[in-house]
């Protein structure tokens, strides 16, 4: 039989990694009979957590949420992949910089050497190109969260690409991450249909308004976030045929650059966009895979002046 001090940890990390555990299932993870389940339960309530049981049919014991956070038991990939999820959020979320500093450096002390190096082997050789611009308030994005998970409405204040401030209401179903951007997909009560908004562009806090009763989604929400954002009305256009199947360049070509069409197992199509000329053609760059201009409009001789600078800058 463990140490009583043990056994409490052990239980203790059994209530964390599960919302609802038995009393029998317990006794038999601790090998301890259900009297010195009770006691053990009594000693982390002296200690803080708020540990709630119940009787008859379907009763046993569930961690509660209490006035203040207890500390948790993580195990080892667990702790890892605390620190790198932080170290990620605070490129990709905005005004998270100093929490999530005190954070990691809790972590640093607490970690052992070896969970320690794991923990920064992938941050120490990795640069974040933050955009203040697209990185979302955390506030705002937490409140975006909440509404999706308990149903409840947004009345928000939105700006469009153009820069104009709307009022909308809407019914939130889900938040997708792309990496380099964070959308809310939700139903737009004012145009009676779904709509994908960048989270980014929420100008401020959103205000929770009525519950609702959650509509079905029609299609796959990954599949129509990434149409979305693709066949948004950029400046500029182009399409193009990439050398190489679609089924082979899709994990290569970023979401955002667009749409790829199969063609063949030689070739497909890309529609691409940007706000300008030089983005568009840093994009065709960032493929890196040998590519035709099928339709261009009257890019050329924009692009044209671009190739020119770079051989100049080249020679």
């Amino acid at each position: 039989m463990l140490k009583t001090s043990t056994r409490v940890l052990h239980l203790l990390s059994l209530l964390q990694s599960r919302r609802h555990w038995s009393g029998r299932d317990l006794s038999e993870r601790l090998e301890v009979d259900a009297r010195t389940v009770r006691r053990d339960v009594d000693r982390l309530r002296e200690l803080g957590y708020p540990v709630q049981a119940s009787s008859g049919l379907g009763g046993g014991y569930q961690l509660g949420a209490g006035s203040s956070l207890p500390p948790m038991l993580l195990d080892d990939d667990e702790a890892v992949a605390v620190a790198v999820a932080l170290r990620a959020a605070a490129g990709s979320v905005g005004k998270m910089e100093e929490t999530t500093v005190g954070l990691l450096s809790k972590l640093d002390q607490m970690l052992p050497s070896r969970l320690r190096k794991r923990a920064s082997a992938l941050y120490s050789v990795t640069l974040t190109l933050a955009d203040a611009e697209s990185a979302p308030d955390v506030e705002v994005l937490i409140q975006a969260a909440t509404a999706c998970r308990d149903h409840l409405s947004l009345i928000m204040n939105y700006r469009d690409r153009e820069g104009r401030a709307t009022a909308r209401a809407v019914e939130p179903l889900r938040l997708v991450h792309t990496g380099l951007r964070w959308y809310l997909v939700a139903w737009d009560l004012q145009r009676r249909d779904w709509r994908t908004f960048r989270v980014d562009r929420i100008v401020r806090v959103p205000a929770m308004g009525a519950p609702f009763l959650p509509r079905d989604f029609p299609e796959d929400i990954v599949a129509y976030v990434a149409r979305s954002i693709t066949q948004t009305p950029f400046r500029y256009r182009m399409r193009l045929k990439l050398q190489g199947s679609a089924h082979a360049l899709a994990p290569q070509i970023p979401k955002w650059c667009g749409m790829l069409e199969a063609i063949d197992d030689n070739t497909c199509i890309l529609n691409t966009g940007a706000d300008s000329v030089e983005g568009l053609a840093a994009q065709m760059l960032l493929m890196g895979v040998d590519f035709e201009i099928l339709d261009s409009g009257d890019l050329m001789p924009e692009l044209r002046k671009i190739t020119d600078r770079l051989s100049q800058a080249i020679r």
